[in-house]
Formats: structure tokens, sequence, C-alpha cells
């Protein structure tokens, strides 16, 4: 039994209901046009919405911005291209909340422990070094990983596949 282990064991409806829970978000009035304050409900993304979102837009960036906030926006419910025709502002602000709720978002130190981790520089070290893409290099399994340190702490290129 692991000692830092605390809480109960949650069911699956537990874990489920967490997607449909809905957030009244505030938004501030210099992002709107009427320039008064107003509120609209969000709904945190699933793993679902996220993989239809990322096939869907690609390598858009911005496509995938515009379809997670229309797949999150409860009240109102806009289309994606009226969604598409927030204001840069609006649509950022709006993404934040989403990616909060979803439990996307990473604060600085988040952040910060992510680019540091050993597994994350080395793929970056990997793909830098190969002229590999982040998914190439990503995809590879640990083992791989420590094979083509050591090629490279050898100065040793990698076999031709």
């Amino acid at each position: 039994m692991d000692a830092k282990r605390s809480g109960r064991a949650l069911s699956a409806e537990e874990l489920l209901a967490g997607s449909s829970a809905t957030h009244t978000v505030d938004v501030p009035g210099s992002l709107l046009n009427a320039g008064e304050a107003g509120q609209v409900t969000l709904r945190p993304l699933t793993v679902r919405d996220v993989q239809r979102v990322t096939q869907a837009a690609k390598e858009q960036h911005l496509l995938t911005s515009v379809l997670m906030v229309q797949q999150a926006l409860v009240q109102p419910k806009l289309s994606v291209e009226e969604t598409g025709s927030l204001s840069a502002g609006l649509l950022q602000f709006l993404l934040e909340r989403v990616n909060e709720i979803s439990g996307l978002a990473m604060d600085g130190d988040e952040l910060e422990k992510a680019v540091r981790a050993p597994l994350a520089r080395a793929c970056f070290l990997l793909a830098r070094e190969f002229g590999w893409t982040p998914a190439e290099s990503s995809a590879l399994t640990v083992g791989q990983i420590l094979l083509y340190l050591e090629m490279l702490a050898r100065q040793e290129p990698p076999a031709e596949s």
C-alpha cells in the first residue's frame, strides 16, 4: 500500500460526471463590442472532443482554437463560422478558460517542470540533432532514445533505415 495515497477510490460514474459539468464564465466588457461585461457557459472538453478537434484542424493552430471554443460553448451555442468571427482577444480569453476547466492548462511552474523533464529534453535534442519532427522523436521508445543519445555522445550518426 502506497504511503502517499489518500482519499477514497472513485467510481466510473464519478469520473465521467466531470465531463458533463458546466461553468459560468464572466467575460470582461473590454473584450465585448458592447463594452458591458457578460457571461457564457462552458463545459470541459472530453478526450473525444480533443481528438475530433485535432483531426479536423490538422496543422492549423487557429482553427484548433476556434474548434475547441466552439465545442465547449454551451450558452450561447455558436457555429464554427460564428466562433471564427469572434475577436481574437475574446477567442483567446475563452480558450484559456476552456483549457482551465478541461484540465489542459499549465501554470508557469508546471510548464517549467515539463520543459526540464529529462525525457522531454532528450526528445527535443534528438529532433534538433537528427532533423526529426517532434512527433517522430516522441514516438521512440525509451530504449531507442537512450541508444540515440549514446550515439550522439560518441558522435556516431544513426544508421539509415
